[in-house]
């Protein structure tokens, strides 16, 4: 109809590749400081089903999930992303690692029905959410699996992330049930 509702809160997620495991507990760290407290952290997983980023944080790069406590507005994204940006460059700088960005945050959002991954760069699925940032429906979430598309990630199309994924989205669940039972 014409009336407008705002917006359901979701669970913020963010991704971390990171050079070595030193640079992955600092990551960790200055996205807590920043974003909120992380209320699930993911086991550890070898980067290894791509070399894109072996150029730019080493051969043997590590990748990690923090979910944050806190339910936030979808629309935050773009601004998230900005901040991982920059803490990103504070890292490399903190670092003094050889590779050029020892750290890369993938910040993003689940709903109960998917997950949606920001980026700086534009494709043809990718659409534009504001403040010189992209979004992208990365995997959706369809009796009781996580399904891929053509483009997504070969890590996350592996299925190596759907436990913590599936997690994350019970918690966020759990939390808005939780919420709605309030007065």
């Amino acid at each position: 109809m014409w009336d407008l509702s705002p917006p359901k809160p979701v669970k913020l997620i963010c991704g971390i590749l990171a050079c070595d495991a030193e640079a992955l507990d600092a990551a960790r760290r200055r996205l807590e400081a920043e974003l909120g407290t992380m209320d699930m952290v993911s086991e550890v997983w070898p980067f290894d089903l791509t070399g894109y980023y072996a150029q730019q944080a080493g051969p043997e790069i590590l990748r990690q999930f923090a979910a944050f406590a806190e339910r936030i507005d979808p629309g935050r994204l773009a601004e998230i992303k900005h901040t991982t940006n920059r803490l990103e460059r504070e890292l490399a700088a903190d670092l003094g690692r050889p590779w050029p960005r020892p750290v890369n945050f993938d910040p993003g959002l689940i709903e109960p029905s998917k997950l949606v991954l920001a980026s700086t760069k534009n494709f043809a699925h990718r659409i534009y959410i504001g403040d010189g940032m992209y979004a992208e429906v990365t995997l959706i979430y369809v009796r009781g699996t996580w399904e891929s598309f053509p483009f997504t990630f070969p890590d996350f199309k592996s299925g190596r992330y759907d436990a913590f994924l599936t997690q994350v989205r019970q918690r966020l669940i759990e939390q808005t049930k939780r919420k709605e039972d309030k007065p």
